[in-house]
Formats: C-alpha cells, sequence, structure tokens
C-alpha cells in the first residue's frame, strides 16, 4: 500500500504587546448518532417535527417511567470507535449529571463519566500542502441529549421543546494537541468526514446534530513541548471553554478572538479564569456565560435504573468486519490505483457519494482523465448551479461515455465540453447526441492540410513572423480549429503546423 509523508505543521503564534504566544486547543464534539430512535426511548429522532411531539413518557420524566438502551445506539458508539482506532470498552457504565434546566425535565442527564464506551484513539488530520497532525481522542462517551429553550416566540415567556430530549450523542474528546484555528477546524471536519462515511452522524451542523465545544488556552513558546515531556497542564495557560460552535468559520474565528482576550488579560497582569464563554457572531467577540465546572459540580453517581453495559468482543469484531473503506485507506487508494495527486484524491474522497461517482466513472477508463473531468467540470458546474452529487443530473456512465469519446479520439475536448454541456442539461446518451448531431473530431490530415494550406496562403506576412518567432504557431492553430468549427483533431493540426511552418 502506497504510505504518504507529511510534514508537522507548525503551532499558531501571535504577537502580543510584550510576547510571543502559542495557541493550545482541545475539543469536545458532539456527534448525534444517526439511528430511528432515541437512546433510552422509541420516540423518534425526526429532525423538524412538531414541538414536543416526538416525546416518549421516559423522555419527559414521567413519575415511573424507567429508561431502556437502544443497541443500535451503542452499535453505532462503537463503529465509530472503530473508525477512530480507539479501544473498545467492553465494559462501561452510565452516570447521572445532575443540572436543573428548563428543557431537561428530569434535572439530570444520563451520561458516561467515570467508564466511557471508547478510549484512546486518534485522527489524522491533514491540512494541505503536505502538513498534517495526527490528533489524539481521549474518550469518546454517550450520553442523552437535552431540549431547546426558544424564547423569540413571545416578548414576556420562554417556550420550551422536549423533540431532542434523550437523543443519542456522542461526545468525542480529543487531548489538547491542537495548534491552531485552522487545525481545530480541520479536525472537526476531518471527523465529519469519517462519521459521515460510516453512516454514525450526518454531520448536519446547521440541524445541531454535529457541535463542538472549543477549549482554548495560551502558553509561551517551549512551554508546550514541556507539556508534552511531563503530561504537567501547568505549563499550560488557564483554559476557557467556548461553547455551542456550530459552524468551522465561526470556531476558527472564535478561537483567534477567544486567543487575543487571553494575552491581553496575561500581558496585562491579570489572571485568565476558567470559564464557559459563548462567541457572539454579531460583536465578534467571546462573552462570559458562567464559571467552569467541574466533576464535583455536576454530583455524578451511577445511574441506578441502568445495568453496567457489557458487549462481547465477537460483537465488536462482527461490527468492525462490516466497516467500509475509511477516507484515509480510499485517499492512498486512489492515489496508488488511478495515479491521481494528493490534492485531487483528497477533493473526490471528500465525502463518500463523491467518491463513489468517480470510482463509477473511472471504472475501466483513464483516472486521471475522470478525475479531471469529475473535479473541474462536474465539480464546477455543480457548485454554480447550488447542486451536490446527490441531485446531479449527469449520472456516472454518461460522464463515463464522453470520457471514453474523448480516449478514442472521437472528439476533442473542446466539443467534449459541448457535449457535457447538452448531457447536463437535456441528458442522453453521448455517444448518440455526437452521431446525431455531426460532432466527431476531423481526424482527416488531408482534410486539415487544406484548411491549413489556404489559411498559410492567405497570410503570408505572419508566416514570416512565426518562422521567426515559433511562438506565434499557435495563431495558425487557432485558424484551423475556427476553419474545422473547432473539429480538428489539436494533436493532428499542431503536428501539421508545426511542419508546414519548418519547412
Amino acid at each position: 500500500m502506497l504510505d504518504l509523508t507529511y510534514e508537522l505543521p507548525k503551532p499558531k503564534v501571535i504577537s502580543g504587546a510584550k510576547h510571543d504566544w502559542e495557541l493550545v486547543i482541545g475539543l469536545e464534539v458532539h456527534a448525534q448518532v444517526s439511528s430511528n430512535a432515541k437512546l433510552f426511548s422509541g420516540a423518534s429522532t425526526q429532525f423538524g417535527a412538531e414541538p414536543n411531539s416526538n416525546v416518549a413518557f421516559v423522555d419527559s420524566a414521567m413519575p415511573g417511567m424507567l429508561p431502556v438502551i437502544n443497541e443500535y445506539c451503542i452499535e453505532q458508539a462503537v463503529r465509530t470507535g472503530l473508525g477512530l482506532k480507539a479501544q473498545i470498552n467492553l465494559n462501561s457504565a452510565f452516570d447521572r449529571k445532575n443540572y436543573f434546566y428548563p428543557d431537561l425535565p428530569q434535572g439530570y442527564q444520563i451520561s458516561q463519566l467515570y467508564h466511557p464506551i471508547v478510549g484512546e484513539g486518534e485522527v489524522l488530520v491533514e491540512l494541505g500542502n503536505g502538513l498534517a497532525r495526527n490528533v489524539r481522542i481521549e474518550r469518546i462517551h454517550m450520553e442523552q441529549d437535552a431540549g431547546k429553550s426558544i424564547h423569540d416566540m413571545d416578548p414576556n415567556m420562554s417556550f420550551v421543546d422536549l423533540n431532542r430530549v434523550g437523543v443519542c450523542l456522542m461526545e468525542i474528546v480529543s487531548r489538547p494537541d491542537i495548534r491552531g484555528p485552522e487545525e481545530a477546524a480541520a479536525f472537526v471536519g476531518k471527523l465529519r468526514q469519517i462519521m459521515r462515511y460510516l453512516g454514525t452522524c450526518d454531520g448536519n451542523m446547521q440541524n445541531g446534530n454535529m457541535r463542538a465545544d472549543v477549549n482554548v488556552s495560551i502558553c509561551r513558546p517551549g512551554q508546550y513541548e514541556k507539556y508534552q515531556e511531563t503530561q504537567d497542564f501547568s505549563h499550560l495557560g488557564t483554559r476557557c471553554e467556548i461553547k455551542n460552535m456550530n459552524s468551522m468559520r465561526f470556531i476558527q474565528q472564535a478561537i483567534e478572538v477567544e486567543a487575543r482576550r487571553q494575552i491581553a488579560i496575561v500581558e496585562a497582569g491579570g489572571k485568565v479564569d476558567q470559564e464557559t464563554r459563548l462567541y457572539d457572531v454579531e460583536k465578534g467577540e467571546t462573552r462570559s456565560m458562567r464559571s467552569k465546572e467541574e466533576a464535583h459540580d455536576y454530583r455524578y453517581f451511577p445511574d441506578p435504573d441502568l445495568l453496567p453495559l457489557e458487549i462481547e468482543q465477537e460483537w465488536v469484531d462482527q461490527i468492525a468486519a462490516t466497516l467500509p473503506e475509511l477516507p484515509d485507506a480510499k485517499k492512498l487508494r486512489f492515489i496508488s490505483d488511478f495515479g491521481l495527486s494528493d490534492y485531487d484524491a483528497s477533493v473526490l474522497t471528500a465525502d463518500v457519494e463523491s467518491a463513489a461517482y468517480f470510482e463509477a466513472v473511472a471504472e475501466g477508463r483513464s483516472g486521471k482523465l475522470a478525475a479531471n473531468w469529475v473535479i473541474n467540470e462536474l465539480f464546477g458546474r455543480l457548485k454554480a448551479d447550488d447542486k451536490d452529487i446527490s441531485n446531479c443530473p449527469v449520472p456516472p456512465a454518461q460522464l463515463g461515455g464522453i470520457i471514453e469519446l474523448i480516449s478514442a479520439d472521437t472528439i476533442s475536448g473542446k466539443i467534449a465540453k459541448d457535449l457535457f454541456e447538452i448531457v447536463y442539461t437535456e441528458g442522453g446518451d453521448p455517444a448518440q447526441i455526437v452521431e446525431d448531431r455531426g460532432m466527431k473530431q476531423v481526424t482527416d490530415t488531408g482534410a486539415i492540410e487544406a484548411a491549413l494550406d489556404q489559411i498559410i496562403a492567405d497570410n503570408p506576412a505572419q508566416v514570416e513572423k512565426a518562422k521567426v518567432n515559433p511562438k506565434l504557431a499557435g495563431w495558425f492553430v487557432g485558424q484551423v480549429m475556427k476553419a474545422t468549427g473547432g473539429k480538428a483533431n489539436p494533436k493532428a493540426v499542431n503536428q501539421l503546423v508545426a511542419q508546414k511552418l519548418g519547412e
């Protein structure tokens, strides 16, 4: 298997008024498990349903209602852990995290503090230009989501929608390995990509199905290396958590803003307080939400309604056997099998649908040519039309047909673009369209030569200039293509022009 060697990216450095500072970032990503039912009830997880319509008795904390574990949610968490090369814990347990809020009817959240279902793993985060960083995963634990408080429907009242209560979340906790805003966004993007390949989370950040809490601290250059050697957090600055980020762009902005806030405090002789903050998009600033709680503030204790969760290694192995080819492996295979560049392979494996489309186009055809047409022509047109691969009007077989016509010299690149436009807007079999509309390129060198001879005869001055400056030969190529309606074989035209002007 082909392997790629990446260079470690340098940490982000921010110049303060007195010193240079580096960033240290860790993330807690909340990913909603793709399942039809909630973690402990059979209520639907459908997004956009009428408020309070997807609520079972246990979700609303009716007296005497007991939670029942949804096995499929457990399977999805295990699948995610395997996809992140993480340790699967055969023994885990659920705990109660106690806090009171209107959209949490139970007065506590069922979570996993002491014994999570997934242990340590890692994610390769690529940043382009041959740079990548391995970000360690500390744990993945499962928990219930809370509901939603709505404050903008009435000037005097707030409303509560309990549809999300009990929806299964995976909280993916990273180590503080991330060293800049771009890396943080890339890490979230890579997690999203992997989970979409696995089918364990749809990654829809707009709907709240994936969101991140970002922990930011600052340190002087060299201090992070000391932390790495000793695992002593005292070498790092006090961290602040920015809550509920649901946009890659805003994650980057919030980290930059928060880092500069902390630098200003420390350089002025102050002390950064550990707290939870919110990012105000309109004002471009973070503001205090609450002091950062510790585990004892939530009075965690084992959930008395749920037995410890025990799973068998054989079951884990069965899940592992069903894992799809994941993005990193698929990218390496595309580079190896199709001769693609690192960049092209990254673009084509960005999501599972695009990768599958490309493979269908490239099967039995030129991989490089297929990649060029999928990335440049197809993706470019889809983006212009605000579409994606899921509603692409050109099936892989049709684009593959265009590529076959190019490879067989039946049509030129220019004709191929005209043909693509027809297929994109009207549909139809590419080979039949070429036949019916007389779009085959002219390969008869006699006809091409006749056209060229006439152009040379009509333009003696241009001939003399081209003999002095060979770069002007392109003018004759263009004139021949114009004279043949763009149907002349470009290779044959170039050869004949070089021959004629060299005589």
